[in-house]
């Protein structure tokens, strides 16, 4: 695994990289490590502002190549933003490396998780959390996914979608208590009693019995977060998690 200095080296690089590239006009770390020193686990994020008029894609592509030849990065994926892409490489040991480039005009803080290491920012709106409603839309349309994967005896599927009303449970619970509700970040910081509900929720093996117990308590979980936004599908809801319902 990387360590700490690895981090840090790495850092050092790529800031260095930026200093040496005159269409690079701002940087910044984001995540973890911007207001504190994180942990050992902690990824390295960086982000910077291209100049106007000079295209994103090319600065992310030339210095991809230095990433991979100097810092031997493997790319995994891009993630586009708004005016922002994200590639996000494998570092030896496991360093996750997060780069992203974003327009001058545009390049902000989205979130408190920004320290301004050279340059200027301009002022961005927060990212939005995700709509209550929809994730609640999306947790029912999950509970019925894996309610009949169940009786098509299709167990990996009907544990993906168990799975799935449950994380989306918890992540409306996540939007109601003014939590990240985004990939999960907030999920640790639940009240122990939302959180406690959820625990039966994991899927312990792919048995038709087990299945549809992890699930029934994953939707039993969910009406609750959902509170008056579940009243008018909580019938249904429970009647399709009982064992007979579609012998």
């Amino acid at each position: 695994m990387f360590t700490i200095e690895d981090r840090r080296n790495a850092h050092e690089r790529v800031l260095v990289l930026a200093e040496r590239d005159p269409r690079v006009v701002a940087g910044a770390v984001v995540g973890s490590l911007a207001l504190a020193d994180g942990d050992p686990w902690s990824d390295l994020d960086l982000t910077f502002a291209v100049a106007d008029g000079v295209p994103v894609g090319e600065v992310l592509e030339d210095w991809t190549r230095t990433v991979e030849a100097e810092l031997g990065g493997v790319r995994l994926f891009d993630l586009p933003s708004g005016p922002s892409i994200y590639r996000v490489f494998l570092l030896p040991g496991c360093l996750q490396f997060d780069l992203s480039f974003t327009p001058a005009a545009e390049f902000g803080a989205t979130s408190p998780r920004f320290r301004l290491l050279f340059g200027t920012a301009v002022e961005r709106q927060a990212l939005p959390q995700p709509d209550a409603d929809e994730l609640f839309g999306y947790a029912v349309h999950h509970a019925l996914r894996a309610r009949f994967s169940v009786e098509r005896r299709r167990w990996w599927l009907a544990e993906y979608w168990t799975t799935s009303v449950r994380n989306y449970a918890l992540s409306l619970a996540c939007v109601d208590h003014g939590l990240p509700a985004h990939y999960g970040r907030g999920f640790d910081d639940l009240p122990a009693d939302v959180l406690a509900r959820f625990d039966g929720a994991l899927v312990r093996s792919l048995d038709h019995g087990e299945l549809l117990r992890a699930l029934r308590v994953a939707v039993d979980g969910l009406l609750h977060v959902a509170g008056a936004r579940g009243d008018a599908v909580a019938p249904q809801l429970r009647h399709l998690v009982q064992d007979d319902t579609l012998s």
